[in-house]
């Protein structure tokens, strides 16, 4: 496989270790897109801890560099203005392109320019489940109607720092559950872009984006990132709730994103996909 991953943070490097530990054969070619500048800083860095995960090891920083690399499978793991900045662009090419900003697709006019360029090139926009689960389900209902979906992110409230949580709320001085935030999922999702991903996958795979309602919460008690959501529909109804470790070095992130990503590929490499 010629794998692209744009971005290289916390989720990128977490991912990159995941898969130099689990694949059995290298890579056939990585580019690792990275933002105008880092290219010899990263590609020293990812050489030095990742030499042995493809034959070949390219950074880069713009799209046509990029697609010049002529990968298979592009992974976003970057903020929502590399969706912007990318994802047309790589899936007019006809490559997919798996996105972890989920969120950034609360912007109607960006989902609607990928799903356009997906359509025309017969490339496929994926979108992982990420850090919750349940979402083959939840995308099974939708075609049956009447969803009505609720969605609650609790997080320690050291994840919220940087958000505009810090508006509303002392951090440093919450004692009890505090609900912060309250509204739909494009708000959410907008208004939170690094913590409010799982409520755009809801949307998206359920009832849409205005349709969903979104809580946030900051929990001194949370022992790591909570997503629980609950829903209505004629066919059925269930509650579910997953309680995520944080990913080492990022409060925001649940680890188990990257092991989301982690499935994405090898649901390609692998015989078998699951």
């Amino acid at each position: 496989m010629r794998l692209a991953l744009i971005g290289f943070g916390n989720i990128a490097t977490t991912l990159l270790g995941l898969l130099q530990s689990t694949q059995k054969f290298p890579l056939e070619n990585l580019t690792i897109v990275s933002s105008p500048g880092r290219e010899k800083a990263i590609e020293a860095e990812a050489l030095a801890r990742f030499f042995d995960i493809a034959d070949t090891l390219k950074v880069v920083s713009t799209t046509q560099d990029l697609l010049a690399t002529r990968p298979d499978l592009v992974l976003e793991c970057a903020s929502h203005t590399a969706v912007k900045t990318h994802g047309v662009a790589v899936l007019a090419q006809g490559v997919d392109f798996v996105l972890a900003s989920i969120g950034a697709l609360s912007d109607a006019r960006l989902e609607l320019d990928l799903i356009q360029a997906a359509e025309n090139a017969k490339s496929r926009l994926v979108l992982p489940a990420g850090a919750i689960g349940g979402i083959d389900l939840l995308a099974a209902l939708r075609p049956a109607g009447n969803l009505q979906v609720t969605y609650r992110g609790i997080k320690p409230p050291n994840a919220w720092k940087g958000t505009k949580a810090e508006a509303q709320l002392d951090l440093e001085s919450v004692q009890e559950k505090t609900v912060f935030f309250t509204g739909t999922a494009r708000e959410a999702a907008s208004a939170f872009p690094k913590n409010a991903n799982v409520a755009a996958t809801l949307a998206l795979a359920g009832a849409g984006f205005d349709q969903t309602r979104a809580e946030l919460v900051a929990d001194p008690n949370a022992a790591g990132n909570i997503h629980e959501y609950s829903v209505t529909s004629p066919l059925a109804h269930y509650t579910l709730r997953v309680e995520n470790q944080p990913s080492h070095g990022n409060a925001k992130t649940s680890v188990s994103t990257v092991y989301s990503l982690l499935r994405e590929i090898t649901n390609r490499i692998g015989p078998l996909a699951i």
